[in-house]
């Protein structure tokens, strides 16, 4: 049987509820799922009710975007629950540099003449955290631009008219914030963080020292031989090799639940391996 640790709701940038999302995996036959929404965990409550009445395993988290030496990188955190602690305390903070961004953006846009405001961005987010899809949304909507793909390629993305940074915890902050809550981290998508795969080792023996627990090794955009070559480095340093298709609904394009591309499948045993390092 198969998991999947790294999936997005409504509450962020996906497109199906939480609770809609943990039905889907259970009827595509997996074990146990990860919501992991950015920076919130306002989706867990309704995503563990779902998941008692499907009888699937519901793993709280959430996906921060943290600063390290190259830039940034995308931090997955698991079992951490709602309410007051380390962690969970500076997801507020986080949301607000979000929305500081947001404004930033949407005025850089209205003067590049595409007309709208932060008040249409908030009507097509759902949930409290929101972000530069759900500004592309709008700009689907308004007929700017054909898909989110297209609006992160040609404004939104590093380098582009519209792009602004946005405050993140370092991650090493990040990390042993996560471990003060009771929570483990996984370094996600890796291909994303700016370095080549030579450089892995030498960057995660460096987390690996502050606390980090894996390296998600199976992903949707990872090519097998990446894949392995993670899934060994993650071995070698004493890490968990973790996996999850980054779904996100009708909001990423091909991307499936459990297989993400169709070649995903990631085992049970991460999550024992997972569970056997809280302990």
């Amino acid at each position: 049987m198969a998991v999947d640790l790294h999936t997005h709701s409504s509450i962020s940038d996906g497109t199906d509820a939480p609770g809609d999302l943990v039905a889907k995996a259970a009827a595509a036959g997996l074990t146990a799922i990860a919501l992991t929404d950015h920076d919130t965990l306002a989706g867990i409550d309704e995503a563990h009710r779902a998941a008692g009445e499907h009888d699937i395993t519901m793993i709280p988290g959430t996906e921060l975007s943290v600063e390290w030496p190259t830039g940034t990188m995308h931090l997955l955190v698991y079992f951490v629950e709602p309410g007051s602690g380390p962690l969970q305390d500076r997801l507020a903070e986080l949301r607000d540099g979000r929305t500081v961004r947001n404004r930033k953006i949407v005025t850089r846009l209205n003067e590049l003449g595409l007309d709208f405001t932060l008040d249409d961005v908030a009507a097509v987010a759902a949930g409290e955290s929101v972000g530069r899809p759900h500004i592309a949304d709008v700009m689907v909507e308004r007929g700017y631009v054909r898909s989110r793909r297209e609006a992160f390629d040609r404004y939104l993305a590093t380098g582009r008219p519209a792009y602004f940074d946005r405050l993140r915890l370092h991650a090493e902050t990040a990390i042993r914030l996560a471990a003060e809550t009771g929570a483990l981290t996984s370094i996600a998508h890796p291909y994303t963080i700016g370095i080549g795969r030579d450089d892995y080792r030498e960057a995660f023996t460096t987390l690996a020292a502050t606390g980090l627990t894996g390296i998600e090794a199976f992903h949707s955009e990872h090519d097998p031989d990446l894949r392995t070559h993670l899934a060994n480095l993650a071995e070698d340093l004493g890490l968990v090799a973790t996996g999850g298709s980054d779904y996100h609904g009708t909001g990423k394009e091909g991307v499936a639940l459990g297989v993400g591309r169709g070649d995903l499948d990631v085992a049970d045993e991460v999550l024992v391996q997972l569970n056997a390092r809280r302990r």
